[in-house]
């Protein structure tokens, strides 16, 4: 008996990816433009911007996404009022499929943004070059980088691509199963507990006091919070709270005293050092580092 082998079709080739940026910018960031000989998206993770692509304008909010094909003139900016924080990636592609992403400005799902964090968290593993520097044209390689991360990155943003062209598609899905249906009542929980949560952020929470107002049982809360972050659901309104933070620090929204109140920080010094401990540095060298990247 002889064997011969299936050569795999492939629709949708990356052949290199030029940079990989995570941007946490001030509420009065501006980006003059540029254009260049490949590829770029960029999607809003929080906030809301203002992009020009060629000679229009778009806002795109939390979840919107924006292709830029070869060449086309684009720039960014914030909205003077919400400091955003954006994914942009750049790439080139010569498959003919890529056509089907030229103008294109949509809305992405939980799926297709959990795939853009597993970009980026592979790009932290193996990528020496700092995600939010906006000057980056060569991304230099971590010398001991996980087995193929660099090959995940590759992996999951075709992935993004297909995912998005099935999706543009319209194709018709399978009747749900139960394991399916299960994994949504999940999804509508989990945002349901998040959104309580957001509500709530300058209140000192117990997981008891979240329980009851969720509605959701002590066990199946900490095992959502384990699948979905694998951490539980205190530490991540901990997590929360500082990103919070974060964000109130770049639109200038108080002094850090004001910030620590306005969260329900016991003293500044708490505040202070749960800063650090999230984000690897104090209040006042995240203000400085983004005061520095805006300026």
């Amino acid at each position: 008996m002889s064997f011969e082998g299936l050569i795999l079709k492939e629709e949708l080739n990356i052949s290199e990816i030029i940079t990989i940026h995570y941007f946490e910018y001030t509420s009065t960031y501006q980006f003059s433009g540029e254009s260049h000989d490949f590829w770029e998206f960029l999607c809003v993770d929080k906030g809301e911007v203002v992009v020009t692509a060629g000679d229009t304008s778009h806002v795109l909010t939390r979840g919107q996404i924006i292709f830029h094909k070869p060449n086309e003139f684009h720039n960014v900016r914030a909205n003077g009022r919400i400091a955003p924080n954006l994914v942009v990636i750049s790439f080139v592609c010569n498959s003919p499929c890529m056509k089907r992403f030229e103008n294109l400005l949509t809305e992405i799902g939980e799926k297709e943004r959990t795939i853009l964090a597993n970009i980026i968290y592979e790009a932290k593993q193996s990528i020496l070059t700092p995600l939010d520097n906006p000057f980056t044209q060569k991304m230099d390689r971590r010398g001991n980088a996980p087995f193929a991360s660099e090959q995940l990155i590759k992996l999951n943003l075709e992935l993004l691509l297909i995912t998005m062209i099935r999706q543009m598609d319209s194709r018709q899905l399978p009747a749900p199963t139960v394991k399916s249906v299960r994994k949504k009542n999940d999804a509508l929980l989990y945002a349901r507990v998040i959104t309580y949560l957001e509500e709530h952020i300058r209140e000192k929470l117990t997981l008891e006091e979240i329980c009851h107002a969720t509605m959701v049982g002590r066990a199946q809360l900490l095992k959502l919070f384990k699948d979905e972050n694998g951490c539980g659901v205190i530490d991540y309104f901990a997590h929360l709270k500082i990103e919070t933070a974060k964000k109130m620090i770049r639109e200038e929204s108080g002094n850090f005293s004001q910030i620590s109140d306005y969260l329900g920080y016991s003293s500044i010094h708490y505040f202070s050092r749960q800063f650090k401990k999230f984000t690897g540095m104090t209040p006042s060298e995240y203000a400085s580092s983004i005061k520095a990247l805006s300026d």
